[in-house]
């Protein structure tokens, strides 16, 4: 409902062009873009027609303003005087005029849950829904979310298989020790995240398709040296903390929003990021996004290499408190304040180099992320992240996505489809199948470019290629030289066809596909025709 621009997008031709996404968009009148937006609300105008009041609306109230020139709309409990952003809304007036005088959260959340919205109408804020006072019996919970007993009414409905998680832990006179019981195999480090932070602990472990929460402000203080052991075979998770002080702790600490929960993870997880983007006289603009309830950190940039001519490497220091790995195929959302605006973008992570078996990394792979973004000199975000300094901050969030390493296991044949910084997703996909796969025999990449400049680690695949025989890749260039002797083209039928080919009859394959969501698109409905199932086949949509 809300869509809000916040990124200038890039030229038409460029391989990161967004899709529309199945919605429909409407020409903006001249002078009604982000930025014309973000100045009307830094102009001291009063967008509420209340003159700074914030006010209690009843659901009386609410819905007598539901003309175009009075148009009130609830979400999650806020109400916002959305008229004056009529004209600036890339989906038109009458997809904002579907919730006028009503609470628009359901409908908001079925087409774009991730636009933060807060930010962007908090000058449009008219108050809060008046709400009739529920009356909650009153129990200490302390002691019982303490010793890691989990209270009923905070387990949802699970299926019978699933076992709610418990926790308890102990002391030496250095040591505390949280120990977390998830009764589930094949856990690893990479589903547990952890945060320490001006004396709070936050500890999240991904179950399947639930999270188990603890969040605790600690009664003593401890040492940012955190360390996370796994039992694979029984689920058992250990998270060690160092005292600062030798001293003995009475208890662990006081309970935190949500400590202690064992709740479904995010419905958000999976789904496409959605962009909608609309022409301004010069370029393209589009939506900011972000997945709500992710919890951030600030990471430290430690470096930036260039790629190519427009992308680079950047390394990102987790604080030292955090133990964060993201898993292959994930991604991970960037936050950063642009002209008083929140503009989120999401990247997915990739290794320092292609070569898993450098002994000298030059940094340690669990305290830092590896990102490589394309810069876009029209655009909000990227030329802001580029003038980041040496030793500048950055927001990160936890990892989200539906990728999992068991669809490798087993696998025989591997097929990587990219365009452009759609290759980042392949890169650790590409490096885990060529160490862990055992049944591998054969990994082939088809990377689609404009030319020969934008292809992005070239020499390392080549390289690779030569190293590694089950290793193949493909350049396929859309705007070529009059030298170039590879393929060319777009991503169609008759080029997949030839790349997907198995090499026996039953061989059991999966291809990856990842570019801007038109291709995307595209390549999963050609891979359709061509005969492969829904299994063989995962799209990384969130590009």
């Amino acid at each position: 409902m809300l869509n809000v621009p916040s990124q200038a997008f890039p030229a038409p031709g460029s391989q990161q062009r967004a899709a529309s996404g199945g919605r429909n968009k409407v020409p903006l009148k001249q002078g009604r873009s982000l930025m014309d937006w973000i100045r009307l609300t830094k102009s001291g105008k009063d967008l509420t027609g209340l003159k700074g009041r914030l006010i209690e609306v009843t659901e009386e109230e609410l819905k007598k303003h539901n003309k175009k020139d009075d148009c009130w709309v609830c979400i999650r409990g806020l109400v916002y005087n959305v008229s004056p952003y009529m004209e600036y809304h890339p989906g038109g007036e009458d997809e904002l005029m579907r919730a006028a005088g009503s609470d628009g959260t359901d409908l908001f959340d079925q087409v774009h849950r991730w636009v933060n919205y807060e930010s962007m109408l908090k000058e449009c804020l008219v108050g809060r829904m008046a709400v009739k006072p529920v009356v909650v019996a009153k129990e200490n919970h302390e002691k019982k979310l303490l010793n890691g007993i989990l209270f009923k009414s905070q387990v949802p409905d699970l299926p019978a298989k699933e076992i709610s998680p418990s926790y308890d832990w102990f002391q030496t006179e250095s040591l505390v020790t949280i120990v977390i019981y998830t009764k589930q195999k094949d856990m690893d480090s990479e589903s547990v995240i952890v945060d320490y932070q001006d004396g709070c602990f936050r500890a999240e472990i991904v179950i399947k398709d639930y999270s188990y929460l603890l969040h605790t402000e600690l009664s003593h203080e401890i040492q940012e040296d955190i360390t996370v052991h796994v039992a694979e075979k029984t689920g058992k998770v250990e998270i060690v903390l160092k005292k600062k002080d030798n001293v003995s702790w009475k208890y662990l600490g006081h309970p935190l929003e949500n400590h202690n929960s064992f709740t479904t993870h995010r419905e958000t997880v999976g789904k496409p990021l959605k962009t909608t983007w609309t022409s301004i006289p010069g370029n393209y603009i589009y939506v900011s996004l972000e997945v709500e309830g992710l919890y951030y950190r600030k990471c430290q940039l430690i470096s930036k290499v260039d790629v190519t001519h427009d992308t680079k490497l950047y390394c990102l220091m987790l604080p030292p408190g955090t133990h964060l790995q993201v898993p292959i195929g994930h991604h991970v959302y960037l936050k950063q304040t642009v002209t008083g605006t929140e503009i989120v973008k999401p990247y997915t992570p990739v290794l320092e180099t292609l070569h898993s078996n450098l002994k000298e990394s030059l940094h340690p792979n669990n305290k830092y992320i590896y990102i490589m973004i394309k810069i876009y000199h029209t655009g909000l975000f990227t030329p802001y992240f580029n003038c980041l300094q040496i030793g500048d901050c950055v927001s990160l969030s936890n990892p989200e996505g539906t990728f999992k390493k068991s669809q490798l296991q087993e696998l025989e044949e591997l097929f990587l489809v990219a365009a452009g910084t759609g290759f980042t997703p392949m890169i650790k996909i590409l490096n885990y199948a060529l160490t862990n796969i055992t049944n591998l025999r054969k990994v082939k990449l088809m990377f689609f470019n404009k030319t020969e400049g934008d292809i992005l680690w070239r020499n390392q695949l080549e390289q690779l290629a030569d190293k590694e025989r089950r290793f193949e890749v493909e350049f396929v260039l859309s705007e070529p030289t009059c030298e170039w002797t590879g393929k060319q083209g777009r991503i169609s039928l008759p080029l997949l066809s030839e790349f997907v080919k198995r090499s026996l009859e039953d061989s059991r394959v999966l291809i990856c596909i990842c570019g801007p969501a038109l291709f995307t698109e595209q390549g999963i409905r050609l891979l359709k025709d061509l005969n492969f199932s829904q299994e063989e086949v995962h799209g990384f949509t969130a590009y």
